[in-house]
């Protein structure tokens, strides 16, 4: 059981689950609790810091921008969840801005100390690897739809993964992304993911409100997407026979 307060509160967090008793009260004493609100920029790119940080609780976004001021978002990452281990790892300058996207607590741990965890103690090293693992694979899933996928398609397949079931089998995205977070996301102009919203809605396939983008056909979507990634002829939407359930229900 940790010794004292600090190392509980490390104790809970996914990495430190099932660390060495010496290895978390190692890490407890290195570690810097920060409090980030909405907006803030945690890291930004080519910066020369090299912590990790721990996501207690919060949203962070992870996006590139390009030289002519393009944003790219990578993703959105919340609490239990870790960010800034690539530059902790290769010694580089940080690849990306990490911005806070609800007021977030952070847990902070030196290069070092982070590396002396990971690499001393097999429960938190195999969590890390796990996390790149899942990571690499979100990005060559990605790097195949920009690449063979027109708008649509893109916009659907990164629909349904923010998407949450529902217990009449819908997905909900919720709170909806505003149009340009979602272009961002899929590397599209705003103007095209506004257009195929606007279609997806007249498929009977989404549906867009204050609240939430309503999914209530998630195979269809799914069976178009791996109908283009394969080379088939796009399903055709059938509409619903009694409407698209309203999307607050």
């Amino acid at each position: 059981m940790p010794r004292d307060p600090e190392e509980a509160r490390l104790a809970r967090l996914p990495l430190l689950r099932g660390a060495a008793p010496d290895r978390l009260a190692e890490a407890a004493r290195h570690a810097r609790w920060v409090r980030a609100a909405a907006g803030r920029t945690i890291i930004d790119h080519n910066d020369a810091s090299d912590e990790v940080y721990l996501i207690v609780s919060g949203t962070v976004r992870v996006a590139v921008h390009s030289a002519a001021g393009q944003e790219v978002i990578l993703g959105d990452l919340g609490a239990g969840e870790i960010f800034g281990e690539m530059a902790a790892i290769d010694g580089a300058a940080r690849s990306a801005n990490v911005t806070a996207v609800h007021n977030a607590e952070l847990c902070a741990l030196p290069r070092q100390a982070f590396l002396d965890l990971v690499l001393g103690d097999p429960a938190p090293g195999l969590f890390l690897l796990r996390r790149l693992v899942e990571r690499l694979r979100l990005l060559d899933t990605r790097n195949v739809e920009l690449a063979v996928l027109p708008v649509r398609q893109r916009l659907i397949a990164e629909l349904l993964r923010l998407g949450r079931p529902r217990e009449d089998g819908a997905l909900s995205v919720s709170p909806p992304p505003v149009q340009h977070v979602l272009a961002a996301r899929i590397g599209a102009r705003r103007e095209a993911v506004s257009r195929e919203l606007a279609q997806l809605g007249r498929d009977g396939l989404a549906v867009a409100g204050r609240q939430s983008i309503l999914l209530p056909a998630p195979e269809a979507l799914r069976a178009e997407v791996r109908a283009a990634l394969t080379g088939q002829p796009t399903p055709r939407p059938a509409k619903p026979r009694h409407g698209a359930p309203k999307p607050g229900l």
